[in-house]
């Protein structure tokens, strides 16, 4: 019997049991399916984020308790870090970078600047770092994951919703709305949501899951406003206005 539960604590130890991630969490509601996304795909990838055990508080940078909290659905297992660096807009080009550095597609890891800057990570993990609208050479070149934090806390200081909605492509047809799509609306300070997971019924309609951070900088939450699941043009208080609609509506 020991041998037995030794075994059973060593692959638990080992992580055998995977993490929950947004697909597991999230039950389909009844009467609707799951949309199919391309194994690989940002899509994919943001429906397998892991998140933090049930009933785990949105904190901030500080590790205050977000006034976003009461919102809460639960949060996703991703640094804040110690700045008031990652809010909104910080959250979506957070969740596409990191996308695309485990996929090493780091060409493709670019955000432009509030001022139109283009800070693409490639410079910054050959050595290039910013100032005053230029790159400089000042260090060796680095790939690491540490690396990649330093250069978001670069984008996240100097871009924003106005950068970011400008850099986005408006959905030709908010009907086929689909995860990694990207409620934005630009301006000071604006906002944002990106889309992690929808689910559709007989008659087309759909729902979906939707992610964010807030001012101060805090973990990137899956929202809830009576249900997790969101419908286009609802309304969800004032916090948030009218940006759940098919104007609002972008993608990469």
């Amino acid at each position: 019997m020991k041998a037995l539960i030794a075994c059973l604590l060593l692959l638990l130890n080992t992580n055998i049991i995977p993490p929950d991630n947004v697909v597991k969490r999230f039950a389909v509601p009844a009467g609707y399916h799951r949309i199919t996304t391309a194994p690989g795909s940002f899509g994919a990838w943001l429906q397998a984020l892991p998140l933090k055990p049930v009933g785990t508080p949105t904190k901030t940078y500080n590790g205050d308790v977000a006034r976003t909290d009461v919102y809460t659905a639960a949060v996703i297992d991703m640094s804040v870090g110690n700045q008031d660096l990652q809010q909104c807009a910080d959250a979506v080009m957070r969740l596409r970078g990191e996308y695309l550095f485990q996929q090493k597609k780091y060409s493709q890891i670019s955000f432009n600047f509030t001022n139109g800057f283009k800070c693409d990570y490639e410079h910054y993990a050959k050595g290039y770092r910013y100032k005053n609208d230029h790159w400089v050479l000042k260090s060796k070149p680095d790939y690491s994951y540490k690396t990649f934090l330093n250069y978001m806390n670069l984008v996240f200081s100097y871009a924003g919703t106005l950068s970011l909605q400008k850099e986005l492509k408006t959905v030709t047809d908010p009907n086929n709305v689909k995860p990694g799509d990207v409620f934005i609306r630009g301006g000071s300070p604006g906002h944002c949501f990106i889309v992690l997971d929808v689910v559709e019924n007989a008659a087309h309609q759909k729902q979906f899951l939707l992610a964010q951070s807030f001012m101060p900088a805090q973990n990137i939450q899956v929202l809830q406003y009576g249900s997790p699941w969101f419908a286009m043009d609802q309304h969800i208080g004032i916090l948030y206005g009218e940006l759940i609609s098919k104007n609002y509506l972008k993608q990469f």
